[in-house]
């Protein structure tokens, strides 16, 4: 009993916290939801003390469709775990790309429990729709890597729990590179591979794609530790170097820019060496090279004399909670249930999901999908997307600079005035 009124006292405390720097009707919700959790709990502990009936509960749950029938299974293993409940479950197919829109025109229709990209948590906290995870925290953190947490926490607090990374990686030609050469991107390149072959594809005109070049050259955006809004590092003397290697590299004609598919066609025909992409692209790639298919963590580059490597975004879909549910600790517990160590492997024997729980990279499961391996690989090197919601402004901008290169429009004479231009853009028009 002590346990659970530890974690209620903390749930409490935890919701205390973000009403101090939320906005609009937040602390009226958070107070709500805290009494809640304090009620549902106090329920539980009477219900195990008196042998009396278990507590009546409802828990409304979006999950996406390839997810469901699993998912199924989850609420029954989960009844199974929680007698102190008696649960209604109303499942609804809503996919990871809806389930915000959703809950911003709806709150309270919205489920209890759904996954969303990590990357909406800035702006749902903002707008004092996200429940903070604090039932069992302790233990709910060391399932995890730093970055996961990072990525899924907003002023400190857990607002989901990480279900997969979101990154991308490179794949390879067996036949063309070695492992070793795939390594060093100016190995890559300098490499003959043969008449009318290309060498290595990337989007550079994409800014989910050509943060990894700024990264790898130092540059910082928001700020070190992503949460300064008015930050942004991409004109310093940095971020000339970072801009002036990605003007060399869509200049060199070893190199082709991934539009419109082509670098799928190009690698799926052999006619290119190395592509970059995620897990989303192994199956129709395996399809087309079988076993000369390769995968690895993206490559080093050479920036100013200095090795470094390429650091992408990651971010990940997590399970989180409405700040207004009814049940709070019980979808706090099935938040945690769905993405537990058992469920995340679950869900990739079933659909090839790449887990987010640290102790699971590592299972003979995994040992030969490659795909998922360098999935795995490049976390250890990419840099957590901001939770700040300023990261809205980040996209456009970037994506216009490295249009701008790739068209020609952007040089090395101009550099300098196109990168003050993105920095100031990025940060100007900050976020009520």
């Amino acid at each position: 009993m002590k346990m659970k009124k530890v974690m209620a006292l903390a749930l409490a405390a935890a919701m205390a916290m973000g009403t101090l720097g939320g906005c609009g009707n937040t602390e009226t919700k958070a107070d709500t939801a805290s009494s809640a959790a304090t009620t549902q709990e106090s329920k539980a502990e009477g219900t195990e003390s008196t042998g009396a009936a278990v507590e009546d509960i409802s828990l409304k749950v979006w999950v996406p469709e390839e997810d469901m029938e699993i998912t199924k299974d989850m609420c029954d293993s989960f009844q199974a775990a929680h007698p102190e409940y008696n649960i209604t479950w109303d499942l609804s197919v809503v996919g990871v790309d809806e389930s915000t829109d959703a809950l911003t025109t709806d709150p309270d229709a919205a489920a209890d429990v759904f996954l969303i990209p990590s990357g909406a948590i800035a702006e749902l906290t903002e707008a004092g729709l996200l429940y903070p995870i604090t039932a069992d925290i302790d233990n709910v953190t060391t399932l995890y890597s730093a970055s996961a947490i990072q990525s899924c926490s907003k002023d400190g607090l857990l607002y989901g729990l990480p279900s997969t990374p979101n990154c991308w990686f490179m794949y390879y030609n067996k036949s063309l590179y070695t492992e070793d050469e795939i390594k060093s991107l100016e190995t890559m390149l300098a490499k003959d591979l043969g008449d009318g072959v290309k060498n290595f594809s990337c989007t550079i005109a994409n800014s989910w794609y050509n943060v990894a070049f700024f990264y790898a050259a130092g540059c910082t955006l928001f700020g070190p530790d992503g949460t300064d809004p008015t930050e942004c590092s991409w004109n310093s003397a940095n971020g000339i170097a970072a801009g002036e290697y990605v003007i060399d590299l869509a200049a060199n004609p070893k190199y082709v820019e991934d539009k419109d598919g082509i670098a799928g066609s190009l690698f799926k025909e052999g006619k290119l060496g190395a592509l970059c992409s995620g897990t989303w692209a192994a199956g129709e790639l395996k399809e087309a090279l079988g076993d000369d298919l390769g995968a690895a963590a993206l490559p080093t580059i050479v920036i100013n004399g200095t090795e470094t490597r390429l650091s992408n975004f990651i971010d990940y879909k997590c399970y989180s909670v409405k700040s207004n549910t009814q049940a709070p600790l019980a979808a706090q517990l099935f938040a945690e249930w769905l993405g537990n160590e058992e469920n995340q492997l679950i869900r990739y024997q079933a659909n090839g999901t790449t887990p987010g729980v640290v102790s699971l990279q590592d299972a003979p499961e995994l040992a030969e999908d490659i795909a998922t391996q360098a999935l795995i690989e490049q976390t250890n090197y990419a840099t957590a997307q901001p939770v700040v919601s300023q990261i809205s402004q980040y996209w456009t901008p970037a994506t216009a600079f490295g249009e701008g290169v790739i068209n020609g429009d952007i040089t090395k004479d101009n550099l300098q005035a196109s990168l003050d231009t993105v920095a100031e853009n990025i940060t100007s028009t900050l976020v009520e």
